[in-house]
This record gives structure tokens, C-alpha cells and sequence, in this order.
């Protein structure tokens, strides 16, 4: 984070979240103990004193969080695969298919298994999820320590995050297999204030909707407070109302209170059971069904497994219970009516067939 506040969460209850977060598959050594995209893992750090603006927008520095950014890409429904950007590069600079895509920035502790769920759970709904990496910047201020809950330590961390931001969405615009008008900018924590708060006067850097995660939009920080997404850019605000990062009465409220209600933006406040005292969120199913509504209403994405189990039933067919699961008793009720459709079997069900579905339905 980038305030300065004591958090009431303690050390060890949050290493227990962060081994209970973990993508399958992924060990907390990934994250804290190699490549220095962690404050855990990082050998040093810049002096806030030595850090220069020119530090800020210098090509090199920008280009390092760029090559080591975590990419997720959609391989199927409710499948994905992670991969380098290198890997990404390599492996689809031919290929014909447009991804939606989502910028997704961590928050003030860098890359960590939490990053990879968040960014998993949305290429797992067809969004190629890449996440720039700030901390593999050479020159770098820490901003934040989570071990003794110190936050604000380098206010300018923003500033770089912004810069970071903007980059990322320029240099992702560019790559052939991006759908460059179809893309999300999603962050948790000191990546929500970034979400939350960046601007650009370049028409090519907007994207078509935005995911705050954990920030409540409110400081006494001037220059990141609030939402400044433009008006063609809704955005979904996600915050528990006792988050214990916000204790602080400059600190409390909700990006609702500042955000244009005239375009879909949503805020959205966890008032009661675990939800209302969590700062992660989306590590939960009920807020993933809400973020994945509010990107189904914004952005131009694949058919969910859930919403082809919706029409299956609608049409007749009996995909078994509607709960996003892909299963035998889906696909079978999917190849019933391809049957009667007069078509071939199939195991999946890609981009085209999708659209069949969806005209069939609109029959």
C-alpha cells in the first residue's frame, strides 16, 4: 500500500492466507524465495532518497517489468495455462485468435501466488491475463512491509505503478493476438489505487472497463484518491467494510462514493460474514461470480461454461445442475442438440460453435 498506517492484520495469520491462496500447483518458493518479484524475495532496495524521476519513465526500467511480467492464457473452457512473456511471444505471435486481454497489477508486495490465482481465474474465463512485474525494476523503492505492517513508505510508488500501467497496455495493444479494443485494467491493494486512479490523455492506452480490488478510493493523499477512469470506462469497486488495511478514518469508505453511476459502474461493499473482514477477495467464488457479471456486461468475452449450461436447459436439453462446472452431462446435453441439429459431436466447445449456441438459442 502507499499510506502510512499500522495494519491490524498479524504476521502470521497472513502467511496462513497466503499458503491458502495458492494456485494449484503453485508452492510459496515460486513466489517468495526466487526471481526478486516479492518483497521476500527481492536481495535489496532502492533508498527512497536515490530515486530520481528520470528512474520513473526510463525505457530500460520500464521494459524489465514488461519481459518479466506472469502471463495466464485461456487454453479451453475453464482452462488456461501459465506461461512467460517470452513463452506468450513465442507461441502465438501467429496465430490467428484475438483474446480478450486484462492488464492485471499486483499489489505493493509484488508477484505472488495470490497474483496467480486472480489472473488464473480469468484466463480460466477466457481473458489473457498479463501482469507487468514493478519490482523487477533495478531502482526501486520499497513501498510497503507487510511483516510489520508498515505501509506508505515510498509515495511515489504509485506514480511508478501508473507508468508501469501504461506501458503495459501500449505494448499489449500491439500484439497481434490481442483483441486491442477488448481489454480489462484490474488491480488489487496498491494495484487497486493504480486501477482506481490512472489516467492517459492517449486514446489508444483506454480499455473497456476496470476491477478495483481492496481500496476504498478514499486518502488524504490527494493524487490518489478517488476514480478518474473516463466515462466510456466502467469500473466494479470490490471491498470488505471492516478491511483491516483501512482502519484509519482518512482511510475508510468506498469508491462508490466518487464513481460515475450513469455508466454500469458498480461498488460493490462485503458488510457481513468472513467477506467484510477480508482485504483479498477474489479468491472467493461469490466474488467471482460478481466480477465475471460485470465483465460479461462490459466486455466482449466467451461463452462461460455456466451460461451454456443456462441456454442447454432454456433449449430443452439437460446439461445437469447450472454451476459453471464442465462436465460428461454437459457436453452430452450439448451433443444431444448438435445431434438434432444435424451435427457431429464434439468434446469442446470452441469460439465458433459458441456462436452457434448463442444463434440457436436466439431462434
Amino acid at each position: 500500500m502507499v499510506f502510512e498506517m499500522k495494519f491490524a492484520l498479524k504476521s502470521r495469520a497472513l502467511l496462513a492466507c497466503l499458503v491458502l491462496l495458492a494456485a494449484p500447483g503453485m508452492s510459496r518458493a515460486d513466489w517468495f524465495e526466487e526471481g526478486g518479484l516479492h518483497n521476500l524475495s527481492r536481495s535489496s532496495f532502492t533508498d527512497p532518497e536515490d530515486m530520481e524521476r528520470s528512474d520513473f519513465v526510463n525505457p530500460e526500467e520500464k521494459m524489465r517489468t514488461w519481459t518479466s511480467a506472469l502471463v495466464w492464457v485461456p487454453t479451453g473452457l475453464n482452462k488456461s495455462r501459465q506461461m512467460s512473456m517470452q513463452e506468450l511471444l513465442e507461441t502465438y505471435t501467429d496465430s490467428t485468435e484475438k483474446f480478450p486481454t486484462a492488464i492485471y497489477l499486483h499489489g505493493c508486495t509484488g508477484l505472488w501466488s495470490g497474483s496467480s490465482l486472480r489472473m488464473k481465474f480469468l484466463a480460466d474465463n477466457g481473458i489473457l491475463a498479463i501482469g507487468p512485474a514493478s519490482l523487477a525494476r533495478k531502482k526501486y523503492a520499497q513501498s510497503c512491509n507487510h511483516v510489520t505492517h508498515e505501509g506508505g513508505m515510498y509515495r511515489e510508488a504509485v506514480t511508478i505503478r501508473r507508468i508501469d500501467a501504461a506501458h503495459a497496455i501500449e505494448r499489449t495493444k500491439e500484439l497481434p493476438f490481442v483483441d486491442a479494443g477488448n481489454m480489462l485494467l484490474i488491480g488489487l491493494s496498491e494495484g487497486g489505487i493504480t486501477t482506481a486512479t490512472f489516467t492517459s490523455m492517449q486514446k489508444d492506452l483506454s480499455v473497456r472497463a476496470r476491477v478495483v480490488e481492496g481500496w476504498t478510493c478514499h486518502t488524504a493523499w490527494a493524487d490518489q484518491a478517488g476514480v478518474r477512469a473516463p466515462a466510456s470506462e466502467p469500473v466494479l469497486s470490490l471491498v470488505g467494510a471492516n478491511d483491516p488495511w483501512f482502519r484509519e478514518p482518512s482511510l475508510q469508505g468506498h469508491c462508490g462514493e466518487m464513481m460515475n453511476r450513469d455508466n454500469g459502474s458498480k461498488s460493490v461493499v462485503y458488510k457481513t460474514g468472513q467477506l467484510a473482514n477480508r482485504h483479498e477477495l477474489l479468491e472467493f467464488r461469490e466474488v467471482q461470480d460478481e466480477t465475471l457479471a460485470f465483465l460479461q456486461q462490459h466486455m466482449d468475452l466467451p461463452m462461460s461454461v455456466k451460461e451454456i449450461q443456462q441456454h442447454l436447459t432454456e433449449l430443452g436439453y439437460d446439461p445437469g445442475p447450472v454451476d459453471g462446472a464442465w462436465g460428461a452431462k454437459t457436453l452430452a446435453a450439448l451433443n444431444a442438440l448438435r445431434a438434432d441439429e444435424g451435427l457431429p459431436p464434439v468434446t469442446e466447445l470452441d469460439r465458433a460453435g459458441q456462436a452457434w449456441l448463442r444463434d440457436v438459442k436466439d431462434r
